[in-house]
C-alpha cells in the first residue's frame, strides 16, 4: 500500500535568496518579471536559499517572507543551505527542507561537485523521444542528455541534466542542468519556448531575444547569464 501511496516525481520550482527579500528594488523587479509573464509566476512555488543569510530563526520571519511572495501571486513552500536554527524555525513556520546538506537526521551532508579538465561529464548517456511532447507531459532525462526529434507543445516541460536537444519547434520550457551541470546546452531547430532554464538560470518567453524567435539556437550559461545564439 505504501508504495502505492508515496512515489517520486520532479517539480520545477524557483529558488530565491532570502537576501534579496529586504532589497525594496527586488520588489520592483519582481513585479516586472510577473507583468510581462502573469501566467508563469501565478502561485509557482518558491524554495527560500538562506546561504549566508543571518536572520531567518524566528517563526515570524517567515511568515513575513511568505507574506512579501504572496503579494507577487508566489507560494512558499520551503528552504535550503539552513543553519540548525533556521530549520528548526522553518519547521515550525510549516516549510520544507529542499537543502541537500541540511542538517536533517539520517541525511549525510552532500559533498560539492568539482570542476577540472578532466572531469567526468554529469550525463553520460542520452534519452531519445521520438513523438511529439503533448502540452502538460513532463519528460526528465536523470543523469542523460535528451534528445527529441519532434515539437515541444505549449505546456509541456522537458528537462535533462544534461545537454537538450530538441530537432522541432520547442515552443514549451527546456531546463537542461537540471543537476547543476552549468557546461549544459538546449539545441532547438526553432525557438519559440516558453521558459529555457540552465543550472537553474532561466529566461521567460518574453526575455529571449525577439530577433532569435523561430529560428534554429543554441542556448547556454556565459558568465553565469543565459546567451541565445542563432545555430
Amino acid at each position: 500500500m505504501a508504495g502505492n501511496l508515496v512515489q517520486g516525481a520532479v517539480f520545477t520550482v524557483m529558488v530565491v535568496r532570502a537576501g534579496l527579500l529586504r532589497d525594496p528594488v527586488f520588489e520592483t523587479e519582481l513585479a516586472e518579471q510577473i507583468r510581462l509573464s502573469p501566467r508563469f509566476f501565478l502561485n509557482a512555488p518558491v524554495v527560500l536559499d538562506l546561504k549566508d543569510a543571518a536572520e531567518f530563526t524566528r517563526e515570524a520571519e517567515f511568515a513575513e517572507a511568505r507574506e512579501i511572495l504572496r503579494r507577487h501571486t508566489l507560494s512558499l513552500i520551503g528552504v535550503q543551505n539552513t543553519a540548525p536554527a533556521q530549520l528548526e524555525a522553518a519547521a515550525g513556520a510549516g516549510l520544507a527542507s529542499f537543502a541537500p546538506n541540511a542538517p536533517q537526521p539520517g541525511r549525510s551532508p552532500a559533498r560539492e561537485p568539482t570542476r577540472s579538465a578532466s572531469a567526468t561529464p554529469m550525463a553520460a548517456k542520452t534519452r531519445l523521444v521520438t513523438q511529439p511532447v503533448r502540452s502538460g507531459t513532463q519528460i526528465y532525462a536523470r543523469g542523460a542528455d535528451l534528445v527529441v526529434t519532434a515539437a515541444v507543445s505549449p505546456g509541456a516541460e522537458i528537462i535533462a541534466d544534461g545537454n537538450i536537444h530538441v530537432y522541432g519547434a520547442l515552443r514549451g520550457r527546456a531546463l537542461a542542468g537540471a543537476g547543476g551541470d552549468v557546461d549544459a546546452r538546449i539545441f532547438c531547430s526553432r525557438l519559440e519556448a516558453e521558459l529555457v532554464s540552465i543550472a537553474g538560470r532561466y529566461l521567460v518567453s518574453e526575455q529571449l531575444p525577439s530577433e532569435q524567435q523561430g529560428f534554429p539556437v543554441q542556448i547556454a550559461l556565459v558568465d553565469e547569464r543565459l546567451t541565445v545564439t542563432r545555430n
